[in-house]
């Protein structure tokens, strides 16, 4: 007696199989897009009273990456479609010293030789689609330290949330865009206030 489905149809299984494997590999593999980070546009300010540098800031595996995060509760999972095009902390930081700038402040920032009196800190504790409230979520942890004496001058935790129309990657990319100028444009009104 032949096994159900004989040797032709299981021929034909395992074809289909084989062909749906290299479909999926494909999609996993295909290009993704490559977005950036615009830096943010804040209003002129007075120029700062010290020198102060912007340290690397501390975020967790999931988020310091390349690729762009969806949380629903408490999975996460990455958004397909797209990446950064360097890991998040490295991006944050480049366009907030830009954003710095922007608000006329690059004479107060230390880099190179410069010696600084004070480092911003920054824990970036998230940076993601929310998928449940349908937002992209952006929220960092800022702190003034003074170098000379390793003390906390302040901290202030900054959190923003922009709606998304779609899981489209260009509309979510665009959010979370627009949550992140909005954090930073407080950070550098926060130090201005401070320093």
């Amino acid at each position: 007696m032949r096994k159900a489905g004989g040797p032709i149809r299981n021929r034909f299984r395992a074809g289909g199989a084989g062909a749906l494997a290299l479909a999926l590999g494909a999609c996993a593999s295909a290009p993704s897009a490559i977005f950036d980070l615009t830096p943010a546009r804040p209003p002129a300010t007075r120029p700062l009273g010290a020198q102060i540098r912007i340290g690397e800031p501390v975020a967790t595996l999931d988020l310091d990456s390349e690729r762009i995060l969806v949380r629903d509760g408490i999975t996460l999972a990455l958004l397909p479609g797209g990446r950064w095009p360097q890991q998040l902390s490295s991006l944050f930081r480049a366009r907030l010293v830009e954003t710095f700038q922007n608000a006329g402040l690059a004479r107060s920032l230390a880099g190179g030789a410069a010696v600084a009196d004070y480092e911003l800190g920054l824990d970036i504790r998230a940076f993601e689609l929310d998928a449940a409230k349908s937002e992209a979520h952006v929220d960092v942890a800022a702190r003034i330290v003074a170098l000379t004496s390793g003390r906390v001058a302040d901290v202030q935790i900054f959190d923003a949330r922009v709606p998304v129309a779609s899981a489209d990657v260009g509309a979510v990319v665009a959010a979370l865009d627009r949550a992140s100028a909005i954090v930073m444009t407080r950070i550098v009104a926060f130090v201005a206030r401070r320093l």
